[in-house]
């Protein structure tokens, strides 16, 4: 997406960065991540900018889905490596790795959204860990996921390992990330890394498509159930049955709940207002 069509808005209120163009589709954000020339490698600019766009939208009023998409040719083609050129220090990597990109991934599992990635040409590296924070994604039919980590000699970062684990287990994770070879969009269908593919230069039309039907869920439902799946992850079922007990104290008090609840009482589709 090089400008937002005649049927997207940039409210005047929103907030301008460098890296990163928002635009506003009904009850959708679109952040797309804006360095073309460099694949939307990511870099100090950009990693701030989609942080502070991250936390930007969580504040904006009548927003109930995000879409993540990339300019140009790909999605993210991970790390910026001229970075890497400087020989930064192994201090200095960690530093940047925990100072910069895990805030980054932080703000898209905690959002209280549903986040869908748009996927189109190449998500590597850093850009797959990106790829794999959003909720769901959509990818090109011709696009592909790269785990380039080991081809450089480095262990998957910036989240990769946590995600990648939990979405294909370990083994297969460990294949992936061992081999380093690119996988295709219909590859990724299979194991699970991508939740739909669409043609070639449609596929952020079908996944903001997606998203606003997303938009017209239950949103305070869904943020909260992002929130009992990460939890469930790492934690035994007695924790995790009353983590979800607490949490549905939050929702029992809800509008949605109550507009859900007569609706299927009444026999009728619901009308979710997002509260």
């Amino acid at each position: 997406m090089t400008a937002a069509s005649s049927t997207r808005s940039v409210p005047s209120s929103t907030p301008s960065y460098d890296t990163v163009q928002m635009d506003r589709d009904g009850a959708t954000v679109i952040l797309t991540m804006d360095r073309p020339d460099h694949r939307n490698a990511l870099s100090p600019q950009l990693d701030a900018d989609l942080r502070a766009a991250f936390e930007a939208v969580e504040e904006m009023e009548g927003v109930r889905a995000v879409v993540l998409h990339g300019a140009g040719e790909s999605f993210c083609a991970g790390a910026d490596l001229n970075v890497l050129r400087d020989e930064p220090t192994p201090e200095e990597m960690y530093e940047h790795l925990t100072e910069r990109y895990l805030p980054l991934i932080r703000s898209i599992m905690e959002l209280p959204l549903p986040v869908v990635a748009a996927i189109e040409g190449t998500a590597a590296g850093a850009g797959m860990a990106l790829a794999l924070a959003c909720d769901l994604r959509v990818m090109a039919d011709d696009a592909q996921i790269v785990p380039a980590f080991s081809s450089i000699g480095f262990v998957p970062d910036s989240g990769a390992s946590y995600f990648l684990a939990r979405q294909v287990g370990y083994s297969r994770a460990f294949e992936i990330l061992a081999e380093s070879k690119p996988l295709a969009a219909s590859r990724c269908e299979k194991l699970g890394l991508t939740n739909r593919v669409a043609p070639a230069g449609e596929t952020l039309e079908a996944t903001l498509t997606w998203a606003a039907e997303l938009a017209e869920r239950p949103t305070l439902a869904l943020g909260l159930t992002k929130q009992t799946l990460h939890h469930a992850a790492d934690h035994d079922l007695e924790e995790v049955v009353r983590f979800e007990a607490q949490l549905q104290k939050e929702t029992i008090q809800s509008d949605d709940h109550a507009e859900g609840l007569a609706a299927f009482l009444e026999k009728r589709s619901p009308s979710f207002t997002g509260r």
